[in-house]
């Protein structure tokens, strides 16, 4: 087991011998790691190696693929949440997930983020506004929204679609917020104002991105998982693993040899 830096607070997952298969193949192979809580925790590697199915691992969306299937244990604070008795819509509400592409639904920028509250039975509209506010707040998305509410969603740019998608996560108060390749699809002024959210979001959320660019892993999270063919090569400290990396494997891959 390779644990998260226990000095910085407690641990949010705990995965131990976590397979996956879609079908006959196997896409992980017996990782186990810890991440800490309020922390941000990076997945890196080339393409194919299993970023993306590990971080879905995480809320269980990987449930919505017909023939998946996993062995071993993720535990969220202490709870298996593969246990048949855990409800995975609950689990997705508690750890909340961005997707590559901004995904907004085809609504106004108000009802996109009081969506999930709506279904959870929110229905006052005072208490749906000060949500929204708060959401758009968290994501810094509010100023440049305030007066257009109930415009389309789709009229924003991709960067403000992005951060409008984390804060439709945040407005159900999540304790995870998982970001599959959130910035792939966006220029690098977009780029730096997705960092900068994620760099502040953590004081409350733990946050786990899977990246396809190093340097951005380099320069926001705290640790750094590094994969390669369905394995866990090496995690630990961000700066130790770009630095002083103990495996070649990671060596090779964070200096441009492959991937």
């Amino acid at each position: 087991m390779i644990m998260g830096d226990k000095k910085n607070g407690s641990v949010a997952f705990e995965i131990k011998d976590l397979n996956c298969w879609y079908g006959n193949r196997q896409a992980l192979q017996k990782i186990s790691l810890s991440i800490s809580e309020k922390q941000i925790t990076a997945i890196i590697g080339p393409s194919g190696c299993g970023k993306s199915t590990f971080i879905r691992c995480l809320n269980r969306i990987n449930d919505l693929i017909a023939g998946f299937r996993t062995s071993g244990q993720v535990l969220f604070k202490g709870q298996d949440i593969y246990d048949r008795a855990m409800d995975p819509i609950e689990i997705r509400f508690r750890i909340g997930m961005g997707f590559q592409k901004p995904n907004p639904f085809p609504k106004s920028i108000y009802d996109n983020v009081a969506y999930g509250p709506r279904l959870w039975g929110v229905r006052k509209g005072t208490e749906l506004d000060g949500i929204v506010e708060q959401s758009l707040k968290k994501a810094v998305l509010w100023d440049e929204v305030k007066d257009k509410l109930h415009d389309s969603a789709l009229a924003l740019s991709g960067g403000q679609q992005q951060r409008l998608c984390i804060a439709r996560a945040l407005a159900v108060e999540p304790e995870v917020l998982l970001l599959d390749e959130p910035c792939s699809a966006l220029d690098p002024i977009a780029t730096a104002r997705i960092e900068e959210l994620l760099l502040g979001l953590k004081k409350n959320y733990t946050i786990v991105i899977v990246t396809h660019n190093m340097q951005q892993a380099a320069r926001v999270s705290d640790f750094t998982g590094f994969f390669l063919l369905g394995d866990l090569i090496e995690f630990g400290e961000t700066k130790q693993l770009f630095t002083y990396p103990r495996d070649r494997r990671t060596e090779d891959y964070i200096t441009g040899r492959f991937g």
